[in-house]
């Protein structure tokens, strides 16, 4: 597995399809994140960004060879452990990326509630906004695995899906990574900062699942 771990790693590098996923991530924090905000809100930001990401990274890793070179892999390695190193390696993939931009919000923004009047405990509203971007990165490449090859395997379904499913997820009221940015964005108007272990929770199960799903499709396609 760790054979298989490295050559998808190593063909998402080599690809520099990663690029569009991280140019997508580094405008739109550019844009909803300038220094001097308020902490708690700016993670929450962050946090919800990283899941289209982490959803477009599995597509990236589901198609990122040609379909002899897929079929090569699948016969030495089986087609689960082919698909599940590509879950993984886009899960980590986004994981890193979220990771780093968790730190640097955390390192130029501003820790007070949104009128600047109570502070805001640095390390627990940094340690909130790495769950809630870990919980943001699982539902995302859940979206992903669902969205995508082995899944939906027509031509032209799975960008829009994909795009239309990680925006519902991420806005969607009862969705646990909506929990987990809004319980960010709620605790800057009061400088109470809310831990998303039960989102995190839910959304490791549903990534779990869902890669379980297309892990099993794999096998039998």
């Amino acid at each position: 597995m760790k054979a298989l771990l490295r050559y998808q790693a190593a063909l998402l590098l080599r690809s520099q399809r990663w690029l569009p996923p991280l140019l997508l991530y580094g405008v739109i924090t550019g844009i909803g994140i300038q220094s001097g905000q308020p902490l708690l809100d700016s993670l929450g930001f962050s946090a919800g960004a990283i899941l289209p990401v982490a959803a477009w990274l599995v597509r990236v890793c589901a198609t990122g060879e040609p379909p002899a070179a897929r079929a090569i892999t699948q016969a030495a390695a089986g087609p689960v452990k082919v698909q599940l190193a590509c879950v993984a390696t886009a899960f980590s993939a986004s994981l890193a990326l979220g990771t780093a931009g968790t730190l640097a919000v955390a390192a130029i923004t501003s820790p007070y509630t949104d009128d600047h009047t109570l502070p805001v405990p640095i390390g627990p509203a940094l340690a909130a906004g790495l769950l809630a971007t870990l919980a943001c990165a699982l539902l995302g490449t859940a979206v992903g695995a669902l969205c995508n090859p082995p899944v939906l395997r027509r031509p032209g379904w799975p960008i829009p899906v994909t795009a239309l499913a990680a925006l519902l997820v991420l806005v969607a009221s009862g969705s646990p990574a909506n929990a987990a940015v809004s319980g960010l964005v709620s605790g800057s108007h009061t400088g109470t900062v809310h831990s998303p272990v039960l989102p995190l929770a839910l959304t490791a199960a549903i990534c779990a699942a869902a890669t379980a799903l297309s892990c099993r499709l794999a096998a039998r396609r």
